[in-house]
């Protein structure tokens, strides 16, 4: 066994822009391509030198099964580095580094490349189980007439797609889709739709005005059918207002909602890459990291009420670290959506949610909007869901380094009934 700590030696990410735009036309496997291969020019590490490449990917792309794989080998990673591919939903990025954590702890590497990749624009149309069959039928038909019947057994009901994005944001278990559950949220903490917008501004303005601190986390991609390379996220709107915000029709319950395009997450194309080692490996290969991984836990909670797994993830993480929110200096809560975001602060401090929920005796404090995604969240820079973990961890980091701050907290929710909590120290 290891007793080495993790240290996040640099990163790097692409730009987050919005599925069918900009990056619509590169797929999970191109956009990690492009994140590793600006790293390790960044770094300008040996890529041999890598133990594993680990990374998070939520809808893998059917043309490139163990998409780690495929990103290490096209981003010039020597075969015989080993890849794999992790999926915890909207943490899988951060379960790429703790993964690395618990490699290096069992003594089965010193050395990864880590990260998260994902195409939401990618995500298929899918047949139906019954016209899937009828094609089936079509192609074992040897004869034409054979033929001309499987082709008469068709009807316009068997072409209508199921939407795989539709599908993977709907939980299962409890068969509400992910802006149902903030809804949900919505309604039990008395969040307004006016407070729930204001927070989407809020996070629209400090990303417009942090766009120079982001450009430091960001590499240019280049696409064959554009001239001039994509360096920008896309997602912050520069004039976004209230008065925009309240025009906007609530999605997931039309009637009597709050929930809006506007004051959720937007859905991204994106992908980061980490180059995290153990502490020994960093000081003799000269790098001077960014920061070190000093804690993490994950929780469970109801599927239904999954925007509150942040909650449940800093409580266990505070009893096996002992570190509270009053320690962080930075805190990143992904912003799946703007009533998620809030109920997780309203819970946070409340000794009611504490007692009946979390088990101890007192709330878990404040958390401070000074300290809160402080350029900005996933409402105005987008959610690439595998990817969104690591970026996270990256931008805290960046943002203890301005500050000359010392401990970051990442946390998320994760559809199915999840949270994250993961601490950092420059």
């Amino acid at each position: 066994m290891n007793s080495e700590r993790l240290v996040i030696v640099d990163g790097v990410r692409t730009p987050f822009c919005r599925a069918g735009t900009d990056l619509a036309s590169l797929g999970a496997d191109e956009l990690g391509r492009i994140a590793v291969n600006a790293l390790l020019t960044r770094t300008e590490l040996d890529p041999a030198l890598v133990d594993e490449v680990i990374f998070g990917c939520v809808a893998q792309p059917v043309d490139a099964a163990n998409v780690a794989r495929v990103i290490a080998l096209r981003a010039g990673v020597p075969e015989s580095v080993p890849a794999i591919t992790v999926q915890r939903n909207c943490a899988s990025g951060c379960e790429a580094v703790t993964q690395a954590q618990e490699k290096l702890t069992a003594g089965r590497g010193s050395i990864f490349i880590v990260g998260g990749a994902e195409s939401m624009s990618s995500i298929p149309l899918l047949f139906k189980g019954t016209t899937a069959e009828k094609f089936q039928r079509l192609s074992r038909s040897k004869s034409l007439a054979q033929r001309l019947r499987s082709l008469a057994a068709f009807r316009p009901a068997d072409f209508e797609p199921r939407v795989g994005l539709q599908l993977g944001l709907t939980d299962p278990v409890c068969g509400l889709n992910m802006g149902e559950t903030a809804e949900l949220l919505a309604r039990e903490f008395g969040l307004t739709r006016a407070e729930q917008d204001a927070f989407a501004l809020q996070s629209h303005q400090r990303a417009v005005a942090a766009r120079d601190k982001l450009a430091e986390e960001i590499c240019a991609a280049f696409l064959p059918s554009k001239t001039a390379a994509i360096t920008n996220d896309n997602g912050p709107r520069n004039n976004q207002s209230l008065e925009a915000l309240a025009k906007l029709k609530p999605v997931f319950d039309r009637k009597t909602g709050t929930v809006t395009a506007g004051n959720a997450s937007q859905i991204t194309d994106g992908a980061v890459a980490l180059l995290v080692m153990s502490e020994q490996r960093a000081a003799k290969l000269g790098f001077t990291p960014l920061g070190v991984l000093t804690g993490y836990a994950y929780a469970g909670c109801d599927p239904s009420r999954m925007g509150l797994g942040p909650l449940f993830a800093m409580a266990r993480a505070e009893a096996q670290t002992g570190l509270t929110l009053a320690d962080a200096d930075v805190i990143e809560l992904n912003e799946a959506f703007a009533a998620q975001t809030l109920a997780v602060l309203n819970g946070a401090e409340s000794g009611a949610f504490a007692g009946k929920y979390l088990r101890r005796e007192r709330p878990l404090g404040e958390i401070p909007l000074e300290k809160l995604n402080v350029n900005g969240g996933a409402i105005a820079l987008g959610h690439p869901v595998g990817a969104t973990g690591a970026r996270l961890i990256l931008s805290s980091l960046k943002e203890l380094h301005r500050r000359k701050a010392n401990r970051a907290l990442v946390t998320l929710c994760v559809g199915g009934g999840q949270g994250a909590a993961v601490w950092l120290e420059r």
